[in-house]
């Protein structure tokens, strides 16, 4: 097991998505104050369960012997249309989640980082699911039928 190729994934995806989770607080602020309460939810729950999985890589870290770095997150953009920031948040699913996958299975001798990362892996391509979902709904229903299901 190399102990250091595992802090470094680990260490890549927790700033990454201590950035994704910001970004996700930010715009379920912005869609719960625009009056779509539903979608403001989703955000925020989404933002606090990407800061559990930050939790568990640096936990991960720390018992691999290594020290968690905090860096700087890349700017972001900000979105005031929902559709817009799905479709955004789809395209960063549909470039990362293929080369997650290969990351979780370059892991795959160090058995607890394997799990941890394949299990983060799922849920990614549970988000990336619902996005698929959502915009095929805006297209069923359309998108003022849509943004008033997210009232």
């Amino acid at each position: 097991m190399d102990k250091n190729k595992s802090i470094q994934a680990l260490q890549a995806y927790a700033t990454g998505l201590a950035a994704q989770s910001l970004q996700h607080k930010t715009e379920s602020k912005i869609f719960a104050d625009q009056g779509y309460t539903k979608l403001g939810e989703k955000y925020a729950e989404h933002a606090a369960e990407e800061m559990g999985w930050v939790d568990q890589f640096i936990q991960r870290i720390l018992d691999l012997g290594g020290t968690p770095q905090v860096l700087a997150a890349p700017a972001m953009p900000v979105f005031t249309d929902p559709v817009d920031y799905i479709k955004a948040d789809l395209a960063v699913s549909h470039e990362q989640v293929p080369v997650l996958q290969q990351c979780v299975m370059s892991l795959e001798e160090d058995f607890k980082t394997y799990d941890i990362m394949r299990a983060y892996a799922l849920d990614e391509e549970e988000d990336m699911l619902w996005s698929e979902q959502q915009l095929a709904l805006i297209e069923k229903i359309g998108y003022q039928n849509w943004l008033i299901k997210q009232l």
